[in-house]
């Protein structure tokens, strides 16, 4: 008995020690889950810590997460080809380990266009508005959800987010011409790209000495490739638009042809003077505008104006010097009866450079990147590019092309240096500046004798560098004559009327008549009424276009018309079947649709 009841305390205390264990692995098992949750909700604080340093703007990390989780990317796309692609993520994530952006797939995913292999030939879009350069070409890798267990935390940013290429940013026309307006019209595109939308540079450069312009397109600081390693391993934008609108660009700069306008040039002036003007309200600058100031103005407050008209020169320290720039503007200020100011992107606020030009009758400048500011100028006033000894002005031609756009309302003349005694050159500086000790002796004497740049390519030209980097001292004489031509030349250049760039609309009710008068004689006769908008505007010149071709043959005859009606009957044949085409013209060049093709038998 005494042994069985040994046996009993020893199984009971067995079972109080097989108790107490449990019990004790329970509490730790719960205690580690507990400190796992609080480890799991300390890094999801931290993780949205992050994200709000990024952006003001408040996310709820475990939501941002377990939406990647269940549905991944998202991606689509507008456009048909990489050149003109812009590309619409939700939650597009970008490694900065890797320096790759990451498309993670789930069941959820959506990914239009599926190009499959494609997508890497050459990529999906540019980054940049610059067209086809193998630099700027944007792409991602792929990867399930299920591989965000094994990787770093994401870091989110909550911002609608425009993720580009800056093309080069040290270079102002660069700046302007393939970064802020195609940024500026591709934010107008797309409703949720508002002022609170934030800016990515993702080609890797520093700020540059243009950044501020940059930030007038955001109310927002824009983050710079190396920036986004300070957030985090794994970033994730939970909106984003990738790639710019090329709308805007209207210059190409040599990389597969000499440099020159574009073939399909698709902005007029009053974009680039809608962008200008949403630029200068972003810098606190005003000006009358020119309508305001013409519209019912006493012939007292215009000769006040006249009065008031100045010339505007830049002048340049360190490269592509006016030699006698003093002399030059002495005779600008004599023949004009103007005064005369310099601006100096050395030396001056670009806000306040702009604050001259945008009232100047006149820009004078060597060529270079500072005349992009040009697209400020009133209407109606001339810009004066001057160009180095052997520099053709007929080969480079960006300001030339911007001051002609239609609307812009811009005069422009170029003059030349002819004299090679009145040009300074520097063959010993680095290359970058036109210095070319580095060539064979041979080639040097070769540039140095050469009296005219030939045609090339982008973007190192030894040649091109060597005279486009000379200093010049101008010919006055001759500078003043080709002034004086040009300005006798120079059209009327008031505000645009409205009326005058508006094209005609399809001509109404379209018929056509035949009738046979001997075995080889026929007529046909054609109809309309006027387009529906032309009762609504005053144009100066109303013709009609008709084209008339013989089914089955490859040409047509065409004709332009002032009347709404034309019997035809020269090469017309009986018993055959004629297509025709009508459309309307206003004012020679602005052409409207084509009606329906009439189909008219004789």
């Amino acid at each position: 008995m005494r042994a069985s009841a040994a046996g009993c305390r020893m199984s009971l205390g067995a079972l109080l020690n097989g108790l107490l264990v449990s019990v004790v692995a329970a509490l730790l098992w719960k205690y580690s889950k507990l400190s796992e949750h609080v480890a799991l909700l300390e890094e999801e604080l931290h993780m949205t810590q992050q994200s709000q340093e990024l952006s003001q703007a408040r996310i709820d990390y475990h939501v941002a997460l377990q939406a990647l989780q269940e549905h991944g990317t998202r991606m689509v796309c507008t456009g048909k080809m990489h050149t003109d692609r812009i590309c619409r993520f939700d939650y597009l994530c970008y490694s900065t380990e890797a320096e790759e952006f990451v498309f993670f797939h789930s069941n959820s995913s959506i990914m239009l266009p599926n190009l499959g292999s494609r997508r890497f030939q050459p990529a999906l879009l540019d980054l940049s508005s610059v067209e086809d350069h193998n630099t700027q070409y944007f792409n991602f890798l792929e990867l399930p959800v299920a591989a965000l267990k094994f990787m770093p935390k994401p870091v989110f940013v909550p911002d609608v987010t425009l993720i580009l290429n800056r093309f080069n940013p040290d270079n102002l026309m660069h700046v302007f011409h393939d970064d802020l307006l195609p940024a500026f019209f591709t934010m107008k595109q797309y409703s949720d790209l508002d002022d609170e939308a934030r800016l990515v540079f993702m080609e890797g450069w520093g700020e540059g000495p243009h950044f501020d312009l940059y930030r007038l397109l955001s109310s927002k600081q824009p983050l710079l490739k190396e920036q986004l390693r300070n957030f985090g391993k794994l970033m994730c934008f939970t909106k984003s638009y990738v790639g710019l609108s090329k709308m805007t660009t209207w210059y190409q700069y040599g990389f597969v042809q000499p440099q020159g306008p574009k073939a399909n040039i698709l902005v007029s002036g009053n974009e680039i003077r809608h962008f200008a003007k949403a630029l200068m309200e972003k810098m606190n600058i005003t000006r009358v505008e020119e309508a305001e100031r013409d519209g019912g103005s006493s012939e007292q407050e215009r000769e006040r104006d006249k009065k008031d008209e100045y010339i505007a020169v830049f002048s340049r320290s360190t490269t592509r010097l006016i030699l006698n720039e003093a002399e030059l503007i002495m005779a600008l200020a004599q023949e004009f009866q103007m005064r005369v100011v310099t601006v100096s992107l050395e030396e001056q606020s670009f806000p306040s450079i702009i604050q001259v030009i945008s009232a100047a009758s006149m820009l004078v400048s060597m060529h270079g990147a500072q005349l992009i500011t040009s697209m400020f100028l009133p209407r109606g006033a001339t810009v004066v590019e001057l160009f180095p000894f052997a520099v053709n002005p007929e080969q480079y031609t960006p300001y030339k092309t911007l001051a002609s756009l239609p609307g812009m309302d811009l005069h422009y003349i170029s003059w030349r240096n002819s004299m090679e005694e009145k040009t300074v050159t520097h063959p010993d500086r680095p290359w970058e500046q036109g210095g070319i000790a580095h060539l064979e002796k041979e080639e040097q004497q070769r540039i140095m004798v050469s009296t005219d740049v030939p045609r090339h390519l982008c973007c190192r030209n030894p040649e091109w560098l060597f005279r486009i980097y000379q200093d010049t001292l101008v010919d006055i004489p001759s500078f003043l004559k080709v002034l004086r031509d040009g300005m006798k030349n120079k059209p009327n250049l008031k505000k645009t009327k409205i009326a005058n760039t508006v094209h005609p609309g399809r001509v109404r009710e379209a018929h056509c008549q035949t009738s046979v008068q001997t075995p080889h004689e026929a007529r046909l006769t054609v109809s309309w009424q006027i387009p529906w908008n032309l009762k609504y505007l005053k144009v100066r010149e109303v013709k009609y276009e008709v084209w008339i071709q013989e089914q089955g043959e490859n040409t047509y005859m065409p004709y332009i018309l002032p009347q709404q009606n034309y019997t035809f009957s020269e090469n017309i044949k009986p018993f055959t079947t004629y297509l025709v085409w009508v459309r309307c013209i206003f004012n020679k060049n602005l052409l409207g649709p084509f009606a329906d093709v009439l189909t008219c038998r004789t």
